[in-house]
């Protein structure tokens, strides 16, 4: 007779608010009792978003009814409850600044530990954040013992002093408290708010590739966000205010046509290299109206590439200013629904110097096509995050986070109205 193995079964869900649509990714964490743990993905939806602009809500109400009715979707698509969310939040009002913690050790025989890890990543947090802005990560990059730099763990280690670097990343207070509340008045809590970006890199990099040097970019709708690791920390994150819709808009003034058509033409032939076009290369496209317009590929090309080629040129720029440029061993790797658009890959390599690729999650299974769509990638990393976090049963060390704290206070709030 075979035993059966006991399984442990617990439910993350993910929610990314964009700009252009919301998208929500329901897993399962199964734990058996060896504690071989597989991640699955059992439904994901997408709903277009309202009240929404460059990653910052500007109607609560428009976006409390695109919530709603998203994760009401994923609910009759799972068949279970969704009263938990972990939350990811992006746009331009990000902020990134470096911070040092210095303490000294607490016990008598001068050995460090966890709690003086903790007491020193406190001391990194105090320091006065920016008016109006609110801590949402405090990101360590490495410690000091006595004057000795670059220790990456110092526990365990004998000392007097220790000091840790960190990089910390802020959120303008009204955009998080509004986003918070957009979501609690959806019917659910808050697990915690998540930079967007630092839930898809951890999703779509491995831990030998964060060592010897990578980054990840995620082409939004209206953002592009980038996030840069090195020696296994997050040196570099950053939100640029320019995404694929403006692909789409320059396809709508170029070719003279409407937005719903350019869309059309950018995700069916959109293309990031001319080499190969011709002019008399024509393609046809049905409008909604039935009327229907020939365009050249080649021109579709050339602008498609001047638009990406800008984003990857500012790109390049804030791998200028930290000393990358051209120097992270495992590449760039793509993501979001902007990385769909054909050959950004060879243009990429052409404008960063650096090998590139494009980022699916690693390590996760699913049911559905859609967790394979780069679109989906941050709402799964959202639930890839969530899972760390309850398989951990508390933070991990490198990323404490605000966020929940701030969202706790919001529901406080919300519940001392209800009758």
């Amino acid at each position: 007779m075979v035993k059966r193995s006991r399984q442990q079964v617990r439910t993350i869900t993910g929610i990314d608010v964009g700009s252009t649509a919301i998208r929500v990714a329901v897993g399962q964490y199964v734990v058996d009792r060896d504690d071989h743990s597989t991640l699955q993905i059992i439904g994901v939806v997408e709903v277009p978003s309202e009240g929404v602009q460059k990653g910052v809500v500007t109607s609560i109400e428009e976006t409390v009814s695109s919530m709603s009715n998203a994760l009401e979707q994923v609910e009759r698509l799972t068949g279970m409850p969704v009263d938990h969310v972990w939350v990811g939040i992006n746009g331009a009002h990000i902020l990134a600044q470096e911070s040092r913690g210095v303490v000294a050790i607490a016990k008598s025989d001068g050995e460090i530990t966890d709690e003086d890890i903790e007491r020193a990543v406190h001391a990194a947090r105090t320091v006065a954040a920016p008016l109006n802005y609110d801590v949402l990560h405090v990101l360590p990059r490495d410690f000091s013992v006595d004057g000795q730099t670059g220790i990456k763990d110092p526990v365990g280690m004998t000392g007097i002093r220790l000091e840790v670097n960190t990089q910390m990343i802020y959120g303008l207070t009204t955009h998080v408290n509004n986003l918070t509340k957009a979501v609690y008045r959806s019917g659910v809590d808050v697990d915690d708010i998540v930079l967007s970006i630092v839930a898809a890199g951890e999703a779509v990099t491995t831990p030998r590739q964060r060592d010897i040097g990578v980054a990840v970019v995620n082409i939004g709708g209206s953002t592009t966000s980038i996030l840069v690791y090195e020696g296994g920390d997050i040196v570099h994150t950053t939100v640029l205010p320019i995404g694929s819709a403006h692909v789409t808009n320059d396809l709508a003034i170029g070719l003279r046509t409407a937005i719903d058509t350019a869309e059309h033409v950018k995700i069916m032939h959109g293309r990031c290299i001319t080499k190969g076009l011709k002019k008399r290369d024509l393609v046809t496209i049905t409008d909604s109206h039935g009327e229907q317009y020939e365009f050249s590929q080649k021109y579709i090309a050339e602008i498609v590439q001047a638009r990406m080629a800008e984003i990857l040129e500012k790109v390049n720029d804030e791998f200028t200013k930290i000393q990358l440029q051209g120097l992270l061993p495992a590449g760039v790797i793509f993501t979001g629904g902007g990385a769909k658009i054909n050959g950004l890959i060879d243009l990429a390599k052409e404008t960063l110097g650096l090998p590139a690729s494009i980022g699916y999650p690693i390590d996760v299974q699913g049911i559905q096509d859609h967790v394979g769509d780069l679109s989906f990638t941050t709402a799964v990393g959202l639930v890839v995050w969530g899972a760390h976090v309850e398989e951990r049963k508390t933070y991990d060390k490198r990323f404490p986070l605000k966020g929940k704290r701030i969202a706790e206070q919001v529901q406080k709030i919300f519940r001392s109205l209800m009758p």
